[in-house]
């Protein structure tokens, strides 16, 4: 069997994973995409592999793109503290944290000269919502040229519809698709 990466040139990339997350979310809740995903982050971090904490955050929301749309979301009604990211993810001062502006992580943001400066070539991806910010972040990081191991359980979308599309025809195409427990398994040596 083929070991699924070299957990030295590997990154955890968890996407939005910050207080402003609400609760409507499929086919997993919330606290299930956040359980699995630290549990992904503290067994990288255990592995001394990068774990990038990306995020949305602006001083005045000017500098959020603001395009014409046939189907406006809705009001951003943002608490105190909106932009941080959950507690639960235990953030460390070895993780970075990746401040974008748009759906996708690469776009506007340090996160590929981080990466390939610790000669990275494998991205873990996880977060919410499986369908806007990591569906982009996959795209993106495929057309960078990094090889891509989506956790489909550290993950939701909006809907199990969105989530359940992206799942079944983009990143088939784009990545290797694993659970969170397989991704453990893999980092603590076993193969897929």
């Amino acid at each position: 069997m083929e070991r699924l990466w070299d957990p030295q040139k590997t990154a955890l990339v968890v996407i939005d994973l910050q207080k402003w997350i609400g609760n409507q979310y499929a086919p997993y809740s919330a606290e299930q995409v956040v359980s699995n995903a630290a549990a992904l982050a503290d067994t990288f971090r255990e592995q001394s592999s990068m774990v990038a904490l990306v995020r949305v955050s602006s001083k005045d929301l000017k500098d959020i793109p603001r395009p014409k749309l046939d189907s406006p979301g809705p009001p951003l009604n943002l608490p105190e503290g909106w932009d941080q990211i959950v507690p639960e993810m235990r953030v460390t001062e070895t993780d970075h944290i990746i401040t974008k502006k748009q759906w996708g992580a690469f776009y506007g943001t340090e996160l590929d000269l981080q990466l390939r400066r610790r000669g990275i070539d494998t991205i873990v991806l996880c977060g919410i919502a499986t369908e806007l910010g990591v569906d982009t972040t996959a795209r993106e990081a495929f057309m960078h040229g990094y090889q891509l191991i989506l956790a489909i359980d550290a993950m939701t979308g909006f809907s199990e519809t969105g989530h359940d599309y992206v799942k079944n025809y983009i990143f088939p195409r784009i990545g290797r698709t694993r659970t969170t427990q397989e991704i453990l398994s893999a980092l603590s040596g076993n193969c897929l």
